[in-house]
């Protein structure tokens, strides 16, 4: 990743990875299409995952890193 991420980074959800991946098993399949076509900022880190929050009226959610892309 050219990038790192860290808190207050600004994101968006790459589809191809979020699909088909165990995440996505373990829940309703259907995606909001703001996830992918607007960005997130990064609340939290540990590990594996990102607590991204989406300027939509929706809980922020936990994303695997490698599911992310860093935009500007």
């Amino acid at each position: 990743m050219a990038t790192k991420i860290k808190k207050g980074t600004f994101v968006k959800v790459i589809k191809e990875k979020l699909e088909g991946s165990l995440e996505a098993k373990a829940s309703d399949i259907r995606f909001p299409a703001y996830i992918f076509e607007s960005k997130g900022e990064i609340l939290d880190l540990n590990d594996e995952y990102a607590l991204v929050r989406f300027y939509t009226p929706t809980p922020s959610t936990w994303f695997r890193l490698d599911q992310l892309e860093v935009i500007s």
